[in-house]
């Protein structure tokens, strides 16, 4: 099983500032390829604004905070709410078994934010957000 950092996702109430920031000052660019393989979902619960930018290897999702995400979607874990860290895996049901078997609760949104991906969201230890997805339809 492969599990790699994929992105960092930042929520803010000004997404756009944000880019800005980082594209000026760290020169990082849009993940214009990113957009052509993954279409971003906007009707299960969240569909603000969010850029994606990249220094090449890794990706920043700087995506707008939406407080109510959890209670839309019925999951107990709102990546929106403060932004994540996002692993690829290309065993979601093995990080799934791993994290029951040691009692670690997540939630499983599936499909939702961008199409081909399942996402699972959880809590580490000090209760930073962390994200694990896997890509079906796409690399």
């Amino acid at each position: 099983m492969a599990t790699r950092i994929h992105h960092i996702n930042f929520a803010s109430k000004t997404p756009e500032v944000l880019t800005s920031f980082y594209k000026d000052v760290l020169e990082m660019n849009n993940t214009d390829a990113y957009k052509s393989h993954h279409t971003q979902i906007t009707d299960r619960g969240y569909g603000s604004r969010v850029d994606f930018i990249t220094d090449g290897v890794t990706e920043m999702h700087l995506s707008t905070k939406d407080m109510n995400v959890g209670f839309r979607t019925g999951q107990a874990i709102n990546p929106m709410e403060r932004g994540h860290l996002a692993f690829r895996t290309d065993d979601i049901e093995a990080i799934k078994r791993r994290l029951t078997e040691r009692e670690i609760p997540f939630s499983d949104y599936g499909n939702w934010a961008i199409e081909g991906w399942h996402q699972i969201f959880f809590h580490d230890p000090e209760g930073n957000i962390v994200e694990v997805h896997q890509v079906s339809s796409c690399k």
